[in-house]
């Protein structure tokens, strides 16, 4: 269980660090078509659509094999027979692993907000209440689906870019989260109630 979701893990990997160009490509180009077609299509259209590209693709198949076993007059049979046999359900084990990470995730969200939400730590809260109040500016000049599609074409260029430059990105974020927590320091100094709890 342990090799496969490892495999999984290498292959997403692989993905995002382009290491097979063609298949990194064809997943990226597919996703930013189908988020670029959202944009301008609702997600009904969209849908059918797709399905009707592959019903074409698939019935074409079809009846060009027909039409060749006819002339040949060979007996291969349905040229999906092999994916119409193959086995495509969802095992209980593999449901019950999931949903358990699901689950796992959910409650350590919930809890993590009730912490926030009811100001268990006063600095954690408003660091909360900062970031919501950036995300209310963020949502007025974006969309849902623009940041989705922001997302996929950072998901897809980020780690190269750190990949080649990792040094000096390195560097930078290191001065970055310096300043930043020295700031943070100066700021819990100078306002009462504001320092942390000794942990």
């Amino acid at each position: 269980m342990d090799g496969r979701q490892s495999t999984w893990k290498e292959k997403v990997v692989d993905l995002l660090y382009w290491r097979d160009i063609k298949k990194t490509g064809v997943v990226f180009g597919a996703s930013l078509f189908l988020l670029l077609s959202l944009t301008v299509f609702s997600i009904v259209s969209v849908s059918a659509y797709i399905a009707l590209a592959l019903l074409s693709v698939s019935i074409s198949f079809r009846i060009y094999k027909g039409v060749l076993q006819a002339v040949q007059k060979s007996d291969e049979g349905h040229p999906f027979r092999a994916y119409l046999d193959s086995n495509i359900g969802i095992s209980e084990e593999l449901v019950q692993k999931y949903s358990n990470v699901v689950q796992g995730h959910v409650n350590c969200t919930a809890k993590e907000l009730r912490r926030l939400f009811l100001v268990e730590d006063l600095v954690d809260s408003l660091k909360f209440a900062v970031l919501m109040w950036i995300m209310t500016y963020v949502g007025a000049l974006f969309n849902g689906l623009t940041l989705m599609i922001l997302a996929l074409i950072s998901l897809f260029s980020i780690p190269v870019i750190y990949e080649r430059h990792q040094a000096q990105i390195d560097h930078y974020l290191e001065l970055v989260n310096k300043n930043i927590k020295n700031g943070i320091a100066k700021i819990q100094a100078k306002i009462p109630g504001l320092k942390r709890k000794a942990e």
